[in-house]
């Protein structure tokens, strides 16, 4: 952060959403958005690294000489149980924003860009596989990996593109490209589209710090 290496540590939850606190400065920044709340370095943001929420046989097939972060057979009995997530359904919320079909913990992936914050119901994005939206003037693509179960989001450009049972396709040359979005077959290939991140996040969550969400309702909503 402009120069300075700060060291974070759990401070304490507002709204079931992770606070930090940095050791050099003592301010507190927010897990979502990563900006400081309070403190010396209040409104600063830090820079986010996008990343891949990805099943582990896809992860490993894109990376077979990818390393992988192994449990401290120490605090063995602090981590959460794999199916952490079945219980936390269940859980309630200090905040509710339920109405208009969604649920509190419908598991959203979250969009920042171009200016506008965008919402897509996951399981409404594994059901369609290939998602075509805007946001703001842009055109933007959710596609489904072959493992069914990850997401990634691309800007297409000027390219239509549609789902095959080998990845997608586009309209205007023909060329096939895979789940990395890059063309493997056809005039475009070598080529690669920009990824856009998106973050997985509860509806509860994700509303209360983007309020000026839209959310996506389907091929033919919006």
């Amino acid at each position: 952060m402009n120069g300075l290496v700060l060291t974070f540590h759990l401070a304490g939850i507002n709204n079931q959403n992770f606070l930090m606190r940095d050791e050099e400065t003592g301010t507190w920044w927010q897990q979502i958005s990563g900006k400081a709340v309070s403190g010396p370095l209040a409104r600063q943001s830090l820079r986010l690294i996008p990343s891949d929420e990805l099943t582990f046989s896809l992860w490993k097939s894109e990376q077979p000489g990818g390393t992988v972060l192994k449990d401290v057979a120490a605090y063995a009995d602090q981590y959460s149980p794999k199916d952490w997530d079945v219980a936390m359904k269940k859980r309630p919320t200090v905040i509710s924003y339920a109405g208009d079909g969604l649920g509190d913990r419908d598991l959203m992936l979250g969009m920042h860009a171009f200016g506008e914050s965008r919402a897509f119901p996951r399981e409404l994005v594994l059901r369609e596989k290939l998602v075509k939206d805007r946001i703001g003037s842009e055109s933007v693509i959710l596609v489904v990996g072959p493992d069914g179960e990850s997401v990634r989001a691309f800007r297409p450009g000027t390219n239509d593109f549609y789902q095959t049972s080998e990845g997608m396709i586009d309209s205007t040359t023909g060329s096939q490209w895979n789940f990395q979005g890059c063309a493997v077959s056809g005039d475009s290939k070598g080529k690669c589209l920009e990824r856009i991140g998106i973050i997985a996040d509860y509806w509860f969550d994700w509303r209360q710090y983007n309020p000026q969400t839209t959310v996506y309702r389907g091929a033919t909503r919006r």
